[in-house]
């Protein structure tokens, strides 16, 4: 019986991980037509009907491309670095509360906060790995910006596991019946929005792939299957904080077909931001961070504690 259940499990991840790179594939393409139609064109339409094809075109072709490698980079670094990377965006998934045999558990955000917390030192592997100035200067933003939007993120989880009681994404589903936090927690809705755009490094917050002044930033020495991978990563992660901020604010539960409609909904947003808005200036960033949603969101915590903390005396 042990074995069977090791081996339901061990499916179940397999699932998973294959639908979470299906899901990144035509998430780009899904990018891309609504950029287009922002731009007034069509976007991707030659390869099967409306240009459904055209990611694993895309995939055929970056996987097939020559691998170059700089003369003095640090090889063994340099070639494992986009291999963790992926694997650290694929782990995010594990915690997903599915009916079926998963790994389902009660500390399922803290989970997140530290997995995700791990991708800040491949991101540096990357850049360093490179010996390049560009990759440097890429990584090193990326990795200040990533632990500044980690910081104002965790204050805003903070307020809202008071209100559900735990941190297990399933509360989140049994709280959000009536009313969704994003009505009832509206200025820290927004905030955990933007902090999540600018922890996964999404339009108008890509200073890490500043292509104007970094030549596409961390990953310029890439090419081939390294940089697939580090693209792979990285719309895996964007895949996964949308589906969270989901969970979160819009009440979303995998037992509903509402589901795939909230996520929807929610990345429409976030490539309308790209559409929308013009690149964020560095310094206003971090500004932004340290001197905005950080003295915000901490005293936000202590109304939202103080509010549970007399709900609580009266119930008892």
């Amino acid at each position: 019986m042990l074995y069977k259940d090791v081996f339901m499990e061990v499916f179940s991840l397999l699932i998973i991980v294959i639908s979470v790179l299906v899901g990144v594939a035509f998430l780009t393409l899904f990018e891309r037509k609504v950029l287009g139609y922002i731009h007034i064109r069509k976007g991707p339409n030659k390869l099967g009907v409306s240009g459904i094809l055209q990611p694993f075109s895309d995939a055929i072709k970056l996987f097939s491309k020559e691998q170059m490698f700089p003369f003095k980079s640090n090889l063994v670094i340099f070639y494992l670095a986009p291999v963790f990377n992926l694997i650290i965006s694929l782990v995010l998934w594990f915690c997903i509360p599915l009916i079926s045999v998963f790994l389902s558990f009660e500390f399922s955000l803290f989970y997140v906060l530290a997995i995700s917390s791990l991708g800040v030192y491949t991101v540096m592997m990357v850049g360093w790995s490179s010996n390049s100035s560009y990759s440097m200067f890429g990584s090193i933003r990326s990795v200040a910006q990533m632990v500044s939007y980690e910081v104002s993120f965790i204050l805003i989880l903070l307020s809202f596991f008071f209100y559900v009681d735990g941190f297990s994404l399933e509360n989140f589903f049994k709280y959000q019946e009536n009313i969704w936090f994003i009505f009832l927690f509206f200025p820290l809705s927004f905030m955990m929005i933007v902090s999540l755009l600018a922890e996964t490094n999404r339009s108008p917050f890509d200073f890490s792939e500043g292509e104007s002044e970094l030549v596409s930033g961390f990953n310029v020495e890439y090419s081939s299957g390294g940089f697939a991978f580090i693209f792979l990563a990285e719309y895996a992660s964007i895949l996964f904080m949308g589906m969270l901020s989901s969970f979160i604010l819009l009440g979303s539960s995998f037992y509903s077909y509402l589901f795939v409609l909230k996520m929807g909904l929610v990345f429409f947003l976030w490539l309308w931001v790209r559409g929308t808005f013009p690149r964020y200036r560095y310094d206003k960033l971090m500004y932004l961070a340290w001197k905005s949603y950080l003295p915000v969101s901490l005293n936000l915590l202590l109304l939202y504690y103080s509010i549970y903390m007399m709900v609580m005396s009266l119930i008892s």
